[in-house]
């Protein structure tokens, strides 16, 4: 089995040190190709270095590369610039991590929405596709996407946790869904369960979300709490479970809606 890992925070502090020995066990556990999330303009660069340092014939890792809605705060006259730099590099398959966070509000909801819509109206330019961050502000979310969808390529809410609803409404505009291990955890994601066969083959992705959401089914579990790519197979296991497939047919329709979506080797 060949599994893509679409959300990989390979640059996140607890990786230091670690990351060539992070993407060599998620090789040797069929997680063939990963994209490193950026999450806000340094971030982004140190993800497109992370690709070029540990993978020179550019396989295997892959990058996004925008301003996460925690970081709207900073989007300036500037950024748009340096932006449209990195999304310039052969490496850099997405615009994003982008969206709306109106759980934590950790930057003010007009400047969540200015840089929103600056990074899609990027990617519509670029015809790139769109890596999407939603909490709490799926219809808003949903109002702001209606006028730029036609112009994307594709765009994918990436660690989907939201209810029926929200699904619905992501499909019926022709998203990609990401799933990740939160529908491994019996505290919060089990309404995930009879969700997740709903999504049609060819929009439903996977990702570990890493060094975050270790699944919680998984054995045994790594002492030190973290999730790594190489855990990828216990959500598509868990992923394949629920929606009722042999999870070498899972395997095979989210690897190629994944290469699809980022145009990967």
């Amino acid at each position: 089995m060949q599994l893509i890992d679409i959300g990989v925070n390979l640059t996140n502090s607890s990786f230091h040190d670690q990351q060539a020995a992070i993407v060599e066990r998620a090789i040797e556990a069929g997680v063939l190709q990963m994209v490193l999330t950026g999450t806000s303009l340094e971030v982004s660069e140190q993800a497109l270095e992370l690709c070029q340092q540990l993978d020179g014939d550019g396989q295997h890792l892959f990058a996004t590369a925008g301003v996460h809605p925690h970081d709207a705060k900073s989007w300036d006259g500037d950024s748009e610039r340096k932006l449209r730099q990195l999304l310039a590099e052969s490496r850099v398959r997405a615009v994003g991590e982008c969206g709306l966070d109106f759980n934590r509000d950790f930057s003010p909801r007009p400047l969540q929405e200015k840089a929103l819509e600056a990074q899609l109206a990027l990617a519509a330019e670029l015809r790139l596709p769109v890596f999407l961050h939603e909490r709490d502000a799926s219809e808003r979310l949903l109002a702001i996407l209606k006028d730029y969808r036609d112009h994307l390529p594709a765009a994918v809410v990436h660690c989907f946790t939201g209810a029926r609803e929200a699904l619905f409404a992501y499909l019926d505009m022709d998203l990609h869904i990401g799933i990740t291990g939160w529908i491994c955890d019996e505290r919060r994601g089990t309404h995930l369960h009879p969700l997740v066969g709903n999504i049609a083959e060819g929009r439903l992705m996977l990702e570990s979300d890493a060094p975050y959401l270790l699944p919680r089914s998984l054995r045994p579990k790594p002492k030190n709490g973290r999730n790594e790519p190489a855990f990828l197979t216990e959500v598509l296991r868990e992923v394949a479970l629920h929606r009722n497939e042999r999870i070498e047919h899972c395997a095979q329709h989210t690897t190629a809606a994944a290469k699809a979506f980022f145009q990967l080797p």
